[in-house]
């Protein structure tokens, strides 16, 4: 059994299973990857793959289990790299991060402003997409940090660290009936058309948990993962935005009124999560604290030690969090 044989199972796996499009990836030829693998299953005894003629169509039972472990000794060996850099060069490396565009576009530029200065020769990679597919690349190792709002609990590898709490406000035109409402009701905001995220993105969950609450059952007509977005539709007039408070900016958004909705909505916590048993150069923890002053090293560490969830969030619920 060879390192770089399950390199090439893990990969295929992780290239919905083309051959084709995992040998581009890696530089190599379609017919070596195919033979590799070939070679494998039959120093195994078992079929990792099945096939239809010389195409791969599904990953067996047993394969489904040998690619766990493959993954596991992977991210050990990178581990180790990882490790040997940090002796060599601790300031030289490359920092991947997944997240949302709302934390990308809001939260996140001034952090990378100050990684970027304080470690220059640090090549950083971001990453967009949805909660799901941003902690499934954490859990799979592809990214280094996912950062998002919704679904990170979802996955039992990653670790989640709270970061800060946020919260919603509703935009309107300024011409707009609402526009000079003092503190608006549920009840007010359901009766207009609404435009806001996609379900699944930046805590819509808390917003469609307060309608549900109050028996309500909001008319949402437009939806997007952009508050930019959300901004451009209200501006036509299409609703009401319900936006993260940190997406609206005065000057630049300054034809429309934000209104205050943090009494009408939960807050919502910003986590950043990475799969155990990473391990985290010195600029890893430093981008963690950047991010999230409260999450030092040593309470980094602290928390790498927990492992039942319930011991973790009550680690984690002695620990107050800033809003942003």
């Amino acid at each position: 059994m060879k390192l770089q044989q399950l390199r090439y199972i893990w990969e295929v796996a992780h290239h919905e299973l083309n051959v084709s499009a995992t040998a581009q990836s890696l530089y190599t030829s379609q017919p070596g990857i195919s033979k590799q693998i070939r070679l494998l299953e039959d120093e195994l005894g078992v079929e990792i793959f099945s096939r239809s003629g010389k195409h791969l169509t599904r990953i067996t039972p047993a394969g489904e289990e040998i690619l766990q472990v493959a993954g596991d000794i992977l991210r050990q060996v990178d581990s180790i790299k990882q490790l040997a850099q940090e002796h060599n060069n601790p300031s030289k490396g490359s920092l991947t991060i997944a997240t949302t565009h709302t934390q990308a576009r809001y939260a996140l530029p001034g952090v990378i402003e100050s990684f970027i200065n304080k470690y220059p020769d640090v090549s950083l990679h971001m990453h967009q997409g949805t909660p799901i597919q941003i902690s499934e690349q954490a859990a799979d190792g592809a990214v280094d940090f996912a950062i998002a709002t919704e679904a990170l609990e979802l996955f039992n590898d990653l670790l989640m660290m709270p970061c800060y709490r946020w919260n919603r406000c509703i935009l309107v035109p300024r011409n707009h009936p609402l526009a000079q409402s003092s503190e608006l009701t549920l009840e007010e905001v359901a009766n207009f058309p609404l435009v806001t995220y996609v379900f699944g993105f930046t805590g819509r969950s808390k917003l469609d948990e307060a309608f549900n609450d109050r028996g309500l059952i909001p008319k949402v007509v437009f939806t997007a993962t952009d508050a930019d977005v959300i901004k451009t539709y209200v501006r036509l007039g299409l609703g009401i935005g319900i936006v993260a408070h940190m997406a609206y900016d005065p000057e630049k958004d300054s034809d429309l009124v934000a209104l205050e909705a943090k009494h009408l909505f939960k807050p919502s916590v910003t986590s950043i999560g990475f799969r155990r048993g990473t391990y985290l150069r010195t600029y890893m923890y430093d981008f963690i604290e950047l991010f999230a002053p409260h999450l030092t090293r040593d309470r980094v560490d602290e928390a790498c030690s927990i492992h039942a969830r319930d011991d973790l969030e009550r680690f984690f619920s002695a620990i107050e969090l800033p809003e942003l």
